[in-house]
């Protein structure tokens, strides 16, 4: 695992960035970035998303959340793109942060993806996804339930409702991004929802998302159009 790290000032809050499956911490630049201006510090991290299931990755993660979280006195926050905010969620619930702010998740398949659940048998999704991939569907036994246990910690998330893949979006129910339907993105106890124009994989760096991001995390809320 390795990671992007923007400086680290004592009274800052800090923001760990968590990429989806199969994605890299490049993806996250434009957002960390804007997150530095907004005076954030960053942990951008890049971590091996098909190689083990989320308990595995959570405490891939943890060493270097926590290195970072001892370096500043403010509030850490979380922002996840797609499967990382499963993986925050997983993480949160074993490594709860003592000074846990905002979660911001785009495009997060909390209650699963129908695709997982058309794909997840086919070697060639098992090879490429990894034991992750098969936690992504909406039929969850205990075991995978067990990993999400109710969010008690403020949760702002983004849904796109485009879709650039039309093999793919004919697996889901409208409205969808070509990767997660809107409902399958709401989680019970978040505390601000919204749906913007844009793709699952363009969510990530669409202005908007990055504009609402950075309001939910300072202020606990989106701005309403």
């Amino acid at each position: 695992m390795s990671e992007q790290r923007a400086s680290a000032n004592a009274t800052q809050d800090g923001v760990v960035l968590l990429h989806g499956i199969s994605r890299t911490a490049l993806s996250f630049r434009k957002m960390q970035l804007a997150l530095g201006r907004a005076g954030f510090a960053t942990l951008n991290l890049d971590y091996e998303s098909r190689r083990k299931a989320l308990e595995g990755l959570a405490e891939d993660i943890h060493p270097a959340i926590r290195s970072f979280a001892d370096r500043i006195d403010g509030s850490i926050h979380f922002v996840c793109h797609s499967m990382g905010g499963l993986l925050a969620r997983v993480y949160i619930a074993r490594h709860r942060p003592e000074r846990l702010g905002r979660v911001v998740m785009l495009g997060t398949p909390n209650s699963g993806s129908e695709i997982a659940d058309r794909l997840k048998h086919f070697g060639a999704y098992r090879a490429f996804f990894g034991p992750a991939g098969q936690q992504l569907g909406t039929k969850r036994d205990d075991a995978i339930n067990a990993l999400f246990p109710a969010v008690d910690y403020p949760v702002g998330i983004i849904a796109g409702n485009r879709s650039i893949d039309p093999v793919a979006g004919k697996m889901l129910p409208k409205p969808h991004d070509g990767r997660v339907s809107v409902e399958n993105t709401r989680v019970a106890g978040m505390a601000d929802h919204l749906v913007i124009n844009t793709a699952h994989p363009w969510l990530v760096r669409n202005n908007v998302a990055v504009a609402q991001t950075i309001a939910f995390l300072q202020d606990g809320a989106f701005v309403k159009p």
